[in-house]
């Protein structure tokens, strides 16, 4: 690269001080990245004003207005010219930065707007007269008179027109304005006893209501932001550990989502989007969900200000923690210890999205005419009689043990069903799906699913101990393996050893399994290396035993589970169900989908239009 291509004269530059204007433009890039950004920044000064009540309305996206009026405290006529100075807050009491408890502090916000859009800022103190002061593009003008009840309104118009380059990096209206209105969602969870509007009044006139919510208590004002689906599919969070505090809602493993989407991290009421929170979030769920879902959670991390430094960068979205391995043992040991009381439930929108599968579609018929009509003789039977399931017939390791005797069918009538939770089995269906019949519905169970949870709890509660059982080999079983495979292996050799899987190394190129897991029964020893291989090599470049030892704990759990072909016998179908029931974690398996389907009466009434 030469000089002239990184704009640089041969002969050299003085240095010379930027003036206002030009650092104020450079400053703009980091606190006003978008619309969203300005948005953000005027109603965190507004919640920071004490207002009870916000409204936004802004037109194409933001691009071309931006209006936020509150009820604060308002600014005084002699501080207006001082609010739009870099670095003037009123936020800040001398150079304290370790107490910080306002959402701004920095005294950027105004300034970087004003220095690339046109904006008018009007306020009024209590007891005093209404004034109002406009800058264009860094350029001040005089306070002036105005008319105005109380408050502080701010009105920001032609974005980033002092800098028209940036112009061509915003996405279209629609993206900038939802963008806008995730921001205003996020904070109005931070301040549920603020009353906060948005509306896109693009084209002129009142526009439209794009989020309205009233004063209301957090949980209501979450149910409004994150939905109903949410709050009845969320436990509450209510975790403490030295002085850190964690509160909220967290979703259940099987109401997850395809992105990140849903995630509301609060630390001492501020929004933000943190790498090692997400991370922790992550770690607590990695035992429930693949790693394409994402858990939905809305969580408020409480701690003394001086444990968190919230001065990392402009946008003020990042943190960090004095203790940071505190706050994340805070969150996993949290979530899962939540997680785990849940037991065996499972979200309700599985329900719901199963009955719109079960209804049928629409579909045109064409017209059948009298003499398309089979005759009464080749008309087949409107319903035939299917034989009993049997048992298995195979030596594998089932539920109950292995059955080669008939399997007796299961009862077609019983007396009065059983309060159990899952219900009492009434059959098998496509030598998978157990049915089961509750006293007030049905509940649907996928064997192999809720069997592979099963298996997996008890192999962690067994590693956990130092217990689990193995089983040696006669003949060793050698494997043919990449040499990344056989360096991962060696890698977790240990871990692997622990949890009954013992391998040695075999010539170049391959491995010998000496034992394995005695729950596992009789297994593809390569089809079980090369699924762990590949957890392993998903991990990353993680070293954590535990992390691993969970994902071959996974894996191990699949491959011993109940295999789907395999018929069972009622005892064998009611074992499974008890289990479930005791088990923590087993509404989803090790891929977070759920493993069983609960339908009420009202529910199956409904299908056949008898409600």
């Amino acid at each position: 690269m030469t000089n002239q291509d990184r704009n640089i004269d041969a002969e050299r530059r003085a240095i010379r001080q930027l003036d206002p204007t030009e650092s104020n433009r450079i400053a703009a890039g980091e606190v006003v990245e978008r619309p969203a950004s300005a948005v953000k920044e005027l109603l965190e000064n507004a919640l920071d004003a004490g207002a009870s009540r916000i409204s936004i309305a802004v037109a194409d996206g933001g691009k071309t207005l931006i209006r936020v009026t509150d009820d604060g405290h308002g600014i005084a006529r002699g501080e207006l010219a001082l609010a739009l100075c870099r670095h003037a807050t009123s936020k800040l009491d001398g150079d304290d930065l370790v107490n910080i408890r306002s959402f701004g502090f920095r005294g950027e916000a105004l300034p970087s707007i004003g220095a690339v859009a046109r904006l008018r800022l009007s306020s009024r103190v209590a007891g005093a007269e209404a004034w109002e002061i406009s800058v264009n593009g860094g350029a001040l003008a005089d306070p002036v008179p105005c008319t105005l009840r109380g408050g502080t309104v701010v009105e920001v118009r032609d974005l980033f027109h002092a800098t028209p380059a940036r112009l061509k990096f915003l996405r279209t209206d629609r993206a900038e304005l939802q963008a806008i209105s995730e921001v205003v969602k996020r904070l109005s969870l931070s301040a549920p006893a603020v009353a906060i509007s948005l509306r896109d009044v693009s084209g002129g006139g009142e526009g439209r209501v794009i989020y309205s919510a009233e004063r209301a208590d957090p949980a209501a004002r979450m149910e409004a932001v994150l939905g109903r689906d949410f709050r009845t599919n969320a436990i509450e969070i209510d975790a403490v550990r030295q002085g850190i505090t964690m509160t909220g809602f967290a979703a259940l493993p099987t109401y997850s989502r395809g992105a990140a989407v849903a995630q509301f991290l609060f630390v001492n009421g501020r929004p933000v989007r943190d790498k090692q929170l997400t991370g922790a979030l992550r770690g607590a769920y990695s035992d429930f969900l693949s790693r394409d879902r994402h858990p939905a959670v809305c969580l408020f991390l409480t701690c003394p200000p001086s444990e968190v430094d919230v001065n990392v960068h402009p946008a003020k979205t990042e943190v960090r923690f004095r203790e940071p391995g505190l706050v994340r043992g805070l969150i996993v040991s949290g979530l899962r210890q939540a997680l785990a009381e849940a037991g065996h439930r499972a979200s309700t929108t599985v329900a719901d999205a199963t009955l719109g599968a079960m209804r049928p579609e629409a579909a045109a018929q064409p017209r059948i005419y009298q003499m398309d009509r089979p005759s009464l003789g080749d008309r087949p039977a409107p319903y035939s009689v299917q034989p009993a399931p049997t048992g298995f017939a195979d030596d594998g390791s089932g539920w109950a043990g292995a059955r080669t005797e008939p399997a007796p069918a299961v009862p077609d009538q019983v007396e009065e069903t059983p309060a159990y939770p899952l219900g009492v089995a009434r059959a098998q269906l496509h030598e998978n799906y157990i049915v089961a019949q509750t006293p007030d519905g049905m509940v649907l169970v996928d064997a192999h699913a809720a069997h592979e949870r099963l298996v997996y709890e008890r192999l962690k509660a067994q590693a956990a101990a130092r217990s689990v059982p193995s089983q040696a080999l006669l003949i060793p079983d050698i494997v043919d393996l990449p040499a990344d495979d056989l360096a991962r292996l060696a890698d977790a050799r240990e871990t692997l050893s622990a949890v009954g899987l013992d391998i040695e190394a075999f010539g170049a190129g391959a491995v010998a399994i000496q034992s394995v897991p005695a729950a596992l029964g009789q297994v593809d020893g390569k089809a079980l290396l090369t699924d762990i291989c590949d957890e392993l090599a998903d991990q990353g470049t993680t070293t954590r035993i535990a992390d691993k030892l969970d994902a071959i704990l996974s894996r191990i759990a699949c491959h011993g589970s109940v295999r789907t072909g395999r018929r069972m016998q009622a005892e064998e179908m009611n074992a499974l169900l008890r289990e479930m029931e005791a088990t923590p974690h087993s509404g989803q398996c090790n891929h977070g989908r759920p493993t069983y389907v609960e339908l009420k009466m009202k529910d199956i009434e409904r299908l056949f239009g008898r409600s």
